[in-house]
């Protein structure tokens, strides 16, 4: 089984920090970038092409669900999950619409981004 590559995108530093962290305690895993915006995002996932690409939803130059839709373009087997604070129906649908596979709410982010990028990293094997 090869190695799981993740992107991780934050405009909140000690965020990506922790979950960096988080992620990297995970056997099979590694962190193959991280942006600060959603314009590098988009760069970085078409140069390093990732396994899975975690995008907060508020990042300055492009938010993350129109960072999604330019990956996508590019990648139409990205597996993208969205980053946000809001745990709504509305916030899922637009992620949906914008072609994510998954939204993590980042208070539970904790309990439910390792679940979430195993259930997607079971898809890429």
């Amino acid at each position: 089984m090869r190695e799981t590559r993740i992107l991780i995108a934050d405009d909140h530093a000690p965020l990506r920090r922790g979950v960096r962290t988080l992620l990297e305690s995970h056997p099979g895993w590694s962190i193959c970038g991280e942006s600060a915006n959603g314009r590098e995002a988009v760069e970085q996932a078409r140069v390093t092409r990732p396994d899975v690409i975690l995008l907060d939803v508020s990042m300055p130059e492009l938010d993350g669900l129109q960072a999604t839709q330019q990956i996508l373009r590019d990648d139409p087997h990205a597996k993208v999950i969205i980053l946000t604070m809001h745990d709504s129906e509305e916030m899922a649908a637009e992620a949906a619409r914008a072609g994510a596979k998954k939204v993590v709410v980042k208070s539970e982010i904790h309990e439910t981004l390792i679940p979430a990028i195993e259930s997607l990293a079971v898809r890429l094997r």
